[in-house]
Formats: structure tokens, sequence, C-alpha cells
């Protein structure tokens, strides 16, 4: 029997309800994708944002046991989460942390039980959930634990461009105590695993940055390199993995480099994102790989000051639908509709 591919759909939650999030959702609107989009919202904000904005943008409920259609143009396709609070646009209020972390539970909720194929997250707003006195870190670390997922790892993409990170959010006095020949291998392992899972790279080959000037020139600005890089690179090489490094973080990047790399493995975070945002701010993508659903991002903040003015550029969004399709297809062989 003939083998049909069912619509992709896909989850995006709003994020911080003051800030542009809500404003992407209802600009997306006038997008097409092979995908059927749902947003999670509440929808008197989106109604009212879009008022305020300017949109003529039909709000629709989603329904699971409804087929998966495409989107229609100014159609928006809403899954209800209710608000703590009204909101006033452009102002933070803590009474609505727990409506932002309701969002994400639903969302991962909804990918681990097969409803949605894939999540992608508009920006939050970090220090209100924490003053709210809900323990936040990000993201990240939250999609970890509601999956139960102890080492992800955080890549961004920006055209052929892809740079993931070995730490994340550390103090930068941190980042050489964390550096161990386990955390390592563990993250280039899964690196490696889902450059072929998720991105159907036969053979990754990845550029390992070193962490101090030079990649250490023989341990005397640093011996991270000789005695913690090195060592796992050629144990990861006698299984098999295709690596290049340590090499010196400030030729990596360099076009003849690149042309030869899948991704750059930087040490930490402001070693590689900076390149990566240079090359594509608001239009590249964040990406959580190791986790058992498929999570992209926007690569910038809430913007308050933008939300409501009809000022804010949806391309991050849709580059993180359009990763996340991708995503999709190379995860998932063809199925009957």
């Amino acid at each position: 029997m003939a083998m049909t591919q069912k619509i992709p759909r896909l989850i995006i939650t709003s994020g911080e309800p003051a800030g542009i999030g809500p404003d992407l959702c209802l600009m997306h609107a006038s997008s097409q994708h092979d995908a059927q989009i749902v947003v999670l919202a509440d929808p008197r904000l989106l109604k009212e944002r879009a008022q305020q904005l300017g949109l003529d943008i039909v709000i629709n409920t989603f329904s699971a046991d409804k087929p998966r259609v495409t989107a229609r143009y100014n159609q928006l396709l809403v899954m209800p989460c209710k608000l703590g609070e009204r909101v006033v646009t452009g102002q933070l209020n803590n009474r609505n942390a727990v409506y932002v972390l309701k969002m994400l539970e639903q969302a991962v909720e909804g990918c681990l039980t097969g409803l949605f194929d894939a999540m992608v997250t508009a920006p939050i707003h970090k220090g209100i959930i924490n003053d709210a006195g809900q323990p936040f870190s990000g993201h990240t670390e939250l999609l970890a634990e509601l999956t139960e997922t102890r080492q992800v790892v955080v890549m961004l993409a920006a055209d052929s461009l892809r740079v993931a990170l070995a730490t994340d959010h550390l103090p930068l006095r941190e980042v050489a105590d964390a550096l161990s020949g386990d955390l390592l291998e563990e993250v280039i392992t899964i690196l490696h695993d889902e450059l072929i899972a998720r991105f159907s790279i036969a053979r990754p080959h990845i550029f390992v940055c070193g962490l101090n000037p030079s990649a250490g020139e023989g341990g005397h600005p640093g011996y991270e390199e000789r005695e913690v890089i090195s060592p796992t690179l050629d144990r990861l090489r006698a299984q098999g993995l295709k690596l290049s490094g340590p090499l010196p973080a400030d030729t990596i990047f360099t076009p003849a480099r690149l042309e030869q790399a899948d991704v750059v493995l930087a040490m930490y975070h402001d070693q590689g994102l900076p390149v990566l945002k240079y090359k594509g701010f608001g239009e590249a993508v964040n990406i959580t790989l190791g986790l058992p659903i498929i999570r992209t991002s926007v690569d910038h903040g809430t913007a308050l000051e933008l939300a409501g003015t009809g000022l804010a550029h949806c391309g991050s969004l849709n580059a993180a639908i359009n990763y996340a399709l991708k995503m999709i297809q190379s995860s998932q062989p063809d199925c009957d509709a």
C-alpha cells in the first residue's frame, strides 16, 4: 500500500505575554507552511494585541479531534491557556509567571504524547519568573527537567553555520572547572547522534574549539586542551567519530574551515555565539539537542519596548518553524495519514 506523509503539527508557546511573543504569533498568521501550526496562548490576549497592532486575524480554537490541515491565511489556531491577570503591553507582571510555565508544561506534554510533532518557543523573561518565586534558569533547563533528560546540548544555527555549546549559562570563572572529559564526551556524543537523527547528516564533522588562547599552545596559556579536551577527542576518534580540534577559537570560524564543518563546538557561551549572531541575528534558531522531543526557539529576547508597536520582526520565528519542520522530516519515516 502507498505510504503518505502526515501533515506535521507544531505547537508554539507564545512566551512572555507583555513582550513581542504574542505579536510574532499573530504576524506569523500571514505566513504559509506545510504544517498545522497551533499557538498556546490566552485567546483574549491575542485578540487585544491584534487590535493594538491593527491586524485582522481570525482566532480559532484548536481541537485534537479534528483532522490536521494547514492553516488558512490570516487565521490562527489557538490552544487556550488562561492568563493570571490581564496584560498591559510592555509591562512585566509576576502574576503571569505561572501562565508562562504552564504553557511550556502543556507543550511538552503534547509532544511527549504525540499530539504535537515539535514545539517552538517564543521568548520569555527569566527575571520575572524568578521574581514570582518560581526558581527558573531558562527554557533549556526546564525542558530537560520536564522530559527527565539528564544532559542536553544547546545549538544555534544561522544559514549553514551551526554552533553548539559545551557549557551554557555559566560565569566565565566557572567554565574551566566545569569542563571534564566525561562532560565533553557526553556533549559530543549527543551532538554527533542528533546530527545524524535530526538532520540526516550521515557522518557529522565536528570542529571543536580549544578553551584557552591559541588552543593552549602546548600548555603555556592553559592546560585544559592537553589534559582534558585532546584526550577526550582521541577517545571518540577511536570510536569512529569525525572530529577536528582542539582548534583556536579565533581562527576556527574562518570560511575555509567552516566549509568542512557540520558544526562548531564552543567551550562556553560567549566563545561561539557572538560569531553566530553576527552572521544571522534575527534570523537564527536556538535548538535543544538530546531531548526526546524536537524543540526550536527564536534567537532573541522579549523586546518589551517593541511589543504592540508593529516593529517586531518574525524572521527568527519563521526560521525556528522551518528548522523544526526539517527536523521532523529527518526524524520520522513516511507514514499513513
